[in-house]
């Protein structure tokens, strides 16, 4: 197993970052990790793209959930059936947004190995055909030593990671109801994992090499990105007049 995880994975995203290396970075491992990850997010983007809408729908229906708990109490048979029925009718499958994360994340074990192992010490991996270096610089645009940790870019990181979550926030109005108290606790959750997120990422980010936090603050900044053109594309498209029955609808 182990093998093929090396061959279909590591392997590919070594020899990729070797390439950029020797190639448009111009010897730069900083510039080589932010290629790397444009390049891996664009090979992922039509997944990262589908996770990115199932959440923000399931952001959306929300209030429409904590209405249905206010609705049914503690009718659980009730409550469950009726979500079911509101996610069928928005098409929304609850469970749409966990597998094309399930995907890309083997591409993000390889990228963490590949730095944690440390890259000069699995040159070895690198094809025949592609030029291998003695040794590759950790020293980056002139000053950042991408072997060791750094809380900077921890820091950085962590800071992108919290402007990532919130935008997937939906806000909603408070709502005076017997079931508001469930609705209060849901708001404290998502506020909690809001900063609770970037905390974590800047907690495991001052141990890493910054090679690796380099690529996390990329790829959340790229993340960040899709989540903007996404929520762009799907505002144009919600606009956009729809004729049912002879009759302009959705047309200002």
């Amino acid at each position: 197993m182990g093998n093929i995880f090396t061959t279909i994975f590591y392997q590919p995203i070594l020899n990729l970052l070797v390439l950029l290396y020797n190639t448009v970075s111009f010897h730069d491992l900083g510039l080589a990790i932010i290629f790397l990850t444009i390049v891996l997010k664009l090979i992922l983007w039509p997944l990262g793209r589908s996770a990115i809408k199932s959440q923000k729908s399931l952001q959306d229906l929300q209030p429409k959930i904590d209405a249905l708990k206010s609705e049914y109490g503690n009718d659980k048979a009730a409550l469950s059936k009726a979500t079911m029925d509101l996610y069928k009718n928005n098409k929304v499958n609850p469970f749409s947004s966990c597998l094309p994360l399930l995907i890309q994340l083997p591409f993000l074990i390889a990228v963490y190995r590949v730095f944690s192992d440390g890259v000069n010490s699995k040159l070895d991996y690198v094809y025949t055909f592609i030029a291998r270096p003695e040794a590759i610089n950790l020293i980056s645009f002139g000053f950042l030593d991408l072997g060791k940790p750094h809380i900077v870019l921890a820091v950085l990181a962590g800071l992108a990671q919290f402007w990532q979550a919130k935008m997937m926030i939906t806000k909603q109005p408070a709502v005076k109801t017997p079931g508001s108290k469930d609705e209060s606790m849901a708001a404290i959750m998502n506020k909690q994992m809001l900063y609770f997120m970037p905390a974590i990422t800047i907690f495991i980010g001052i141990s890493l090499p910054g090679g690796l936090t380099l690529y996390w603050l990329v790829l959340t900044l790229a993340t960040v990105a899709q989540q903007l053109l996404t929520f762009r594309g799907k505002k144009v498209e919600s606009q956009e007049p729809k004729i049912i029955d002879g009759s302009v609808v959705g047309k200002e």
